[in-house]
């Protein structure tokens, strides 16, 4: 993979700018990539550019994508959280670009967890 310059940086840069919605609560649904180190390492820019064009393509509106650090389970990544509105979080792991568009069109369109792809239902906690 050749490396990015900063012409790049500001393409894509742009491309999120367009795609995503920055204010809490101004979509109906919330994917973040989880791009700590580890989540870079194994593939988490190619798993957002997937969530990217999908939104692209589709010309989605509602959709809220951002991202994070790491989750803490690097062996696991890329993941993804997927939060719908008023539904518990849905933590994805070991994604490729393919499985994205499924987790898309069941989860975030039909409202259906993949659960093939899913490592946990719900909030963390702390005890």
């Amino acid at each position: 993979m050749s490396k990015l310059k900063i012409d790049d940086l500001r393409k894509i840069k742009e491309r999120v700018r367009r795609t995503t919605m920055l204010r809490k609560g101004a979509g109906r649904a919330k994917i973040i990539v989880h791009m700590g180190t580890c989540g870079i390492a194994a593939g988490a820019r190619t798993i957002m550019d997937a969530f990217i064009k999908i939104i692209e393509e589709q010309d989605v509106k509602d959709v809220i994508l951002t991202t994070s650090g790491c989750a803490g389970l690097c062996s696991r990544e890329p993941m993804v959280t997927v939060e719908l509105a008023n539904e518990s979080p849905v933590k994805y792991v070991d994604l490729t670009a393919e499985k994205t568009r499924k987790i898309f069109a069941e989860h975030l369109v039909n409202g259906n967890i993949v659960e093939e792809f899913a490592l946990a239902i719900g909030h963390e906690t702390t005890h």
